[in-house]
């Protein structure tokens, strides 16, 4: 039995890969270190479980501790220099040559500089920097190795450098021995022949930093080590900072490694599929789109991929709670609806809470702040809405944080503060909202109800234009979306939609609009005076003259779907049949009087075709009574499913009954007769009416 892969399922298995993929991203940005994932601070309260000790591990010290501990090792530490006393001679041999040169013989004085050399070069000569250092460094002593290897500890201050050891020369000598040393360069004989020793004094501090422990103890398993509530002291900060290198430790094992792995991918891939199924059955229009598969499942990665960065990097500065989660629900709800934008929030809270310290408050703020946020813009026509939301969401973050901490904390002094700057922050996040949607509006193609506030302007240019191009084709369509904006907020369709639509489903007239009747003042119709074919094109041509006037003037796509759908494939019924009925047994070009369509796909487009046939009905009724209004209605409506115009649409046979009810009420209401106002008659203030004319005016009011 061979398995055949149709269309659809390709396309769901494309889907569901999408969703895969996703998946694969968000275990990536998973913290890589999360089994002992707490906060906590000197001095604050512990916000988590009660944690014990569930093995055996060593305290180890703080770095603070380590630093100083091995400050104090480095400060008794000695370092070695070599001493090289066997430079004297060399040095010594080399001054009395250029000094006999010059002098001759004066064994007195050569004598004297002799044992000068002599004490210079055994005590050493060391340079002024070296010496200084050792200074800075509080190093009264180092420890000379000589040539003989032997080490001896020598003072610092017992040292020369080459100035103290020209002035020792010079010194203790007579008036004519001092000029004549002056007369040489005493400095080019004295060299420097201690000099640090590298090697020796690192293999030293190795061994001296062997006996640096890095613990101080150790908690047995089983150990209380800190419980909610609790201060956070500086000795349970060290513990916990050794449990938590301890955890780390076991982390980098392979297999523990790979189970992690698996918890996360199994949760991650659990609450993902949980989304696609949520669209797959209950959202078939999103669903269907990837355009609007792509936003949403952007929108999530973004809020997860916010969160991850700042665990990452969480400090004092940066917390996870600055993340703006709300923009999810605010813009899903916008483009979409309530319980997808909730369904999705609650989904990513809860990813994100598997990553954090403190799951359960996390939720609670979030599930409240989203319920907030798709309850406060369940229609977003105006910029300042946001700004209130935005005001609405930080509110109930504090009320619920500081609810939340009164409740496990129990005092106003354990409670921390510093959430409700990152609350704020978060809030002010949430104003970039409106740059979003507009982004996301031209990126995929939607449309949110700010536009459509903005298009159902009568006052922009188009409209004005239109009204004063084609002013009976205008008032039409004010009629329309009036009575198509009732029917679609009856059946739970999107009314603001429609009513944008229906003010722009006819504005192709504008090219032509002494054509139509109802811009005809008195005269001849001009249509009247050409062949049949010819009059049902310029008609029909409206549609197309439409949707070019609207990417012309850059119309959300939505609104250009209302203008080509709005007569779907019907005909031309005035011309087409009087063709008929002017050429007997000639059989018509169909394709010359039917209306190119498409037919309606939606709830909101289908409306729209029923209010426009309608009410461009209603206007040749010769009577207006509840009869003759209700007739048509029914007439029109039912010959429009006849011909199958609405077999795309999703709209059912209960919504159109629906549709038709509140037709006919608001037809009744607009052509409902009116009381004829009596004329006043010329008469005394005296006198009073007669009982025949108050009949004959009740009657009249009748």
């Amino acid at each position: 039995m061979k398995l055949k892969l149709t269309k659809s399922h390709i396309q769901n298995l494309f889907k569901f890969g999408l969703f895969l993929c996703v998946v694969i991203i968000i275990i990536q940005l998973f913290p890589s270190a999360d089994s002992f994932n707490y906060k906590y601070e000197v001095g604050k309260p512990w916000r988590h479980e009660l944690i014990t000790a569930s093995f055996d591990f060593p305290i180890y010290k703080s770095d603070e501790q380590i630093a100083e501990e091995r400050a104090e090792i480095m400060r008794n530490f000695t370092p070695y220099y070599q001493i090289d006393t066997t430079v004297i001679k060399t040095q010594y041999e080399k001054f009395i040559s250029d000094f006999q040169r010059n002098n001759g013989y004066q064994p007195i004085l050569r004598n004297t500089i002799q044992q000068k050399f002599n004490k210079i070069y055994s005590r050493g000569i060391i340079s002024a920097e070296e010496q200084q250092k050792l200074f800075s460094e509080e190093k009264p002593e180092i420890n000379c190795i000589y040539p003989d290897r032997l080490t001896r500890t020598v003072k610092v201050t017992s040292l020369y450098t080459p100035t103290t050891a020209y002035n020792e020369i010079l010194n203790g000598g007579t008036v004519a021995d001092k000029n004549l040393l002056d007369t040489y360069n005493l400095s080019s004989y004295l060299i420097e022949n201690v000099k640090y020793d590298t090697i020796t004094s690192q293999m030293s501090e190795k061994e001296l930093l062997k006996s640096l422990s890095l613990t101080m103890g150790m908690i047995q398993s089983g150990e209380r080590i800190i419980d909610r509530g609790e201060i956070v002291t500086p000795e349970t900060y060290i513990i916990l900072n050794s449990l938590k290198m301890k955890y780390n430790e076991q982390e980098s094992s392979f297999s523990q490694s790979y189970i992690s792995l698996i918890g996360k991918i199994v949760i991650v891939l659990g609450f993902i599929v949980l989304l696609f199924t949520y669209f797959y059955l209950f959202r078939p229009r999103i669903y269907e789109s990837y355009g609007n598969l792509l936003l949403i499942l952007m929108l999530v990665l973004f809020i997860i991929t916010l969160a991850s960065l700042t665990i990452r990097f969480h400090n004092s500065v940066i917390n996870y709670y600055m993340v703006p989660y709300a923009l999810l629900p605010i813009i899903i709800r916008v483009f979409f609806d309530s319980r997808t934008a909730l369904y999705t929030h609650i989904i990513t809270s809860v990813i994100v809470s598997l990553m954090i310290d403190d799951p359960f408050l996390f939720l609670i703020l979030q599930i409240a702040v989203g319920m907030l946020a798709v309850s406060t813009l369940k229609d977003l026509a105006q910029r300042s809405q946001l700004a209130q939301t935005a005001l609405y969401i930080f509110l109930c973050y504090v009320v619920v944080y500081l609810s939340y901490t009164a409740i496990t904390e129990g005092s106003i002094s354990r409670i921390a503060w510093m959430p409700i700057i990152y609350f704020a922050i978060s809030s002010m996040f949430l104003l970039f909202a409106y740059i979003l949607i507009y982004l996301f509006e031209k990126i995929f193609g939607l449309i949110s109800s700010v536009t459509l506030i903005e298009l159902t302007n009568i006052n922009s240019d188009l409209m004005l234009k239109f009204a004063e191009t084609a002013p009976g084709t205008f008032q039409h369509s004010l009629q329309v979306s009036n009575i198509a904006t009732e029917a679609a907020k009856k059946i739970g369709a999107n009314s603001l939609l429609v009513r944008t639509g229906a003010l722009y489903h006819d504005i192709g007239k504008m090219k032509n609009p002494g054509f139509f009747t109802e811009n005809q003042i008195g005269g001849k119709n001009p249509l009247l005076e050409r062949d049949y074919e010819d009059a049902a094109r310029i008609i029909i041509d409206h549609v197309t003259d439409g949707i070019q006037i609207a990417k012309k003037h850059h119309l959300p796509e939505q609104i250009v779907n209302f203008i080509g759908t709005h007569h779907g494939r019907s005909k031309a019924k005035y011309f087409y049949n009087s063709f008929i009925n002017d050429n007997p047994g000639v059989k018509p070009n169909e394709a010359a009087f039917t209306y190119p369509g498409p037919t309606p796909s939606s709830k909101e487009t289908a409306i729209l075709m029923m209010a426009d046939a309608v009410e461009a009905r209603s206007r040749s009724l010769k009577e207006y009574t509840e009869q003759s209004i209700s007739d048509m209605v029914e007439d029109m409506i039912d010959s429009q499913i006849a011909d199958g115009q609405f077999k795309d649409s999703p709209i059912t046979f209960q919504d159109v009954e629906m549709v038709k009810q509140v037709f006919k009420e608001k037809l009744i209401n607009i052509y409902h007769t009116r009381i004829a106002y009596p004329k006043a008659k010329e008469e005394t203030p005296s006198e009073e009416p007669t009982i025949k004319e108050e009949e004959e005016e009740e009657n009249t009011a009748k």
